[in-house]
């Protein structure tokens, strides 16, 4: 039933406003964005360091110890796929190669965000062996936090509060771990991805598939001891960027697997997501956030959000065209004045309206890397179709 009320509240919403005129400004919605990401790089520039983020006038640049350091780079490649121009291909190079190392690191779990978004598109694109490479020794670093006890890989070493924490974001990584068993013929990394998301899919997700943030795992019985929240409102409560990793991740498992308990644990996490949305389809930073409306939008969320649900559309019949006027819908909102900046504006950052971590005060109203990543992919897969 809750698949049949997401089909039923999305036929409603299929007006909302025109996909026809995204694909009538195609050219000037792409050379905009190609202006504005030119802006960044000029602005931004530095040999090492890449653009996280840009805040009261100043841009947060990080090395490659930071897990967003390979979203530029990513975004860089997809430039080059909308655009086709050589320009682009020479920045996200650049951008790429600035992380050397970092697929050696095994004291985090993004590195599927890290390497993946950079080196595994840069192979995609160029079929260069050198990137190919690089992405194989990253699984290979990623798989060393597998517990097989827990069933799950390890999110962060620096919290001490908890004894095996694993949160909702961590099921991003595995796109590259089943990559990995492909290009390899080997299927331990396969295998790891698989444990892992049968373990969060039997622990991250309410009765309603809303989702914990950070579960605890007891690393003797490999039971989860704790279920808790890090960057969304209180425990109990839904933050909007987890629902899209939850989403993204269960999408991209079943794509890589055909295992349908993940087609269901995606469509039913869509279906929360989609009947929690506001009119405009970009969603509050914590879905149960009681200053709902007078409160900060995550629009980081929705780009994810509808890149996962491009993606869903592609893999499965049953709802599929309305998977995909969702997709498109929310990406025409993220494409309008109130969250596409003009020129010049938000630091160079394509998309505004963007909460990295609340309870800390970190990045709130602000642009994000990520953002701007996930909002280039679901173009990439709109103009695509």
């Amino acid at each position: 039933m809750k698949n049949l009320s997401f089909l039923i509240l999305s036929l409603l919403i299929l007006g909302a406003c025109s996909s026809k005129t995204l694909f009538e400004q195609k050219d000037k919605l792409v050379s905009q964005i190609s202006q504005q990401v030119d802006y960044l790089v000029v602005n931004s520039a530095n040999d090492t360091l890449v653009p996280r983020s840009f805040e009261n006038g100043k841009y947060d640049l990080v090395t490659q110890k930071d897990w967003c350091c390979g979203f530029p780079a990513g975004s860089y490649w997809y430039l080059y796929e909308l655009t086709g121009d050589k320009k682009w291909e020479t920045i996200a190079t650049e951008n790429t190669l600035k992380l050397n190392g970092v697929q050696y690191r095994k004291n985090t779990h993004d590195l599927g965000f890290m390497v993946f978004c950079s080196y595994g598109n840069a192979y995609r694109i160029t079929k260069n062996e050198d990137y190919k490479k690089v992405v194989i020794e990253a699984s290979e670093s990623l798989i060393t936090r597998f517990d097989s006890t827990i069933g799950s890989i390890k999110s962060w070493d620096w919290a001490k509060q908890w004894q095996f924490p694993v949160i909702v974001d961590n099921m991003m990584n595995l796109e590259m771990l089943f990559w990995a068993s492909k290009e390899t013929g080997d299927p331990k990394y396969r295998n790891v991805a698989i444990a892992h998301a049968n373990t969060t899919l039997a622990n991250h997700f309410r009765e309603n598939m809303s989702s914990y943030h950070v579960i605890d795992y007891d690393t003797i019985t490999g039971q989860a001891i704790a279920k808790q929240t890090h960057q969304g409102l209180k425990d109990d409560s839904s933050w909007a960027r987890g629902q899209a990793w939850g989403l993204y991740g269960f999408v991209v498992c079943f794509r890589e697997t055909g295992d349908t308990k993940y087609l269901d644990a995606a469509k039913k996490i869509a279906a929360f997501i989609q009947q929690n949305l506001p009119e405009d389809l970009v969603p509050y930073w914590d879905y149960n956030d009681p200053a709902i409306p007078n409160t900060y939008r995550d629009a980081s969320a929705a780009a994810i959000t509808s890149s996962a649900l491009y993606i869903l559309s592609t893999i499965t019949d049953e709802g599929k065209e309305e998977y995909a006027a969702l997709a498109e819908k929310i990406l025409a909102s993220l494409s309008s004045p109130e969250y596409l900046a003009e020129v010049g504006q938000n630091g160079g950052f394509l998309i505004k309206h963007c909460v990295g971590n609340m309870p800390k005060n970190s990045e709130v109203d602000t642009p994000i890397n990520y953002a701007d990543y996930y909002y280039l992919e679901a173009l990439k897969f709109k103009f695509k179709q």
